[in-house]
């Protein structure tokens, strides 16, 4: 395995603060040197949440994409809030975003953005035996909750609501998972 690159200097870009932006002074083994940005995560990261209705049967959400403006087809997801494991903070986003908690909670894998930039990572939950429960979220709508046969998961590859990465992802390992062609690493 190759060394990691030494880090000579970095600089914060971001003027505004909004953003955690910074330059970094590399040089990696080879003698060549670069400077990269990044995007350093602000927080304790992410969860996107993977609720089977049924042993069949994974909940989507239809929310409003700001990024795209257009209603994007998704699978419920949230920040982890300090005090929270990604479990905690899966539970707390279904009851927020679908009226649903869990009974059953298990975290699957870490899924970074974009690597090459992002230091932000998002942890791919798996909720199972769910129940009727909501809570107040912040959503500025209700969201629609689109039941999906998990058989089906390819139909979203290229469908014309469906585009975000970490949805894909995520629901591919988990059936992957359910279906017991996967099992996650040992931490």
């Amino acid at each position: 395995m190759r060394p990691l690159p030494t880090i000579h200097a970095r600089r914060p870009l971001d003027p505004t603060g909004r953003f955690r932006v910074e330059e970094i002074d590399l040089e990696f083994a080879n003698g060549a040197r670069r400077t990269f940005e990044r995007l350093q995560s602000g927080g304790l990261g992410a969860v996107i949440i993977v609720p089977m209705r049924d042993p069949e049967t994974v909940l989507l959400v239809r929310e409003y994409a700001a990024g795209l403006h257009r209603y994007e087809l998704g699978l419920p997801k949230g920040r982890i809030d300090a005090g929270e494991t990604p479990e905690q903070a899966a539970d707390r986003e279904l009851k927020e975003e679908i009226g649903f908690g869990a009974r059953d909670i298990e975290s699957l894998v870490p899924l970074a953005l974009a690597p090459s930039y992002m230091a932000h990572r998002t942890q791919v939950v798996l909720a199972r035996r769910l129940y009727p429960e909501k809570l107040e979220g912040d959503e500025p709508e209700e969201l629609e909750v689109v039941p999906w046969p998990l058989a089906r998961i390819n139909a979203l590859v290229g469908h014309p609501e469906c585009s975000e990465g970490r949805t894909l992802a995520a629901l591919f390992i988990a059936r992957e998972y359910l279906e017991g062609r996967w099992r996650p690493p040992a931490p």
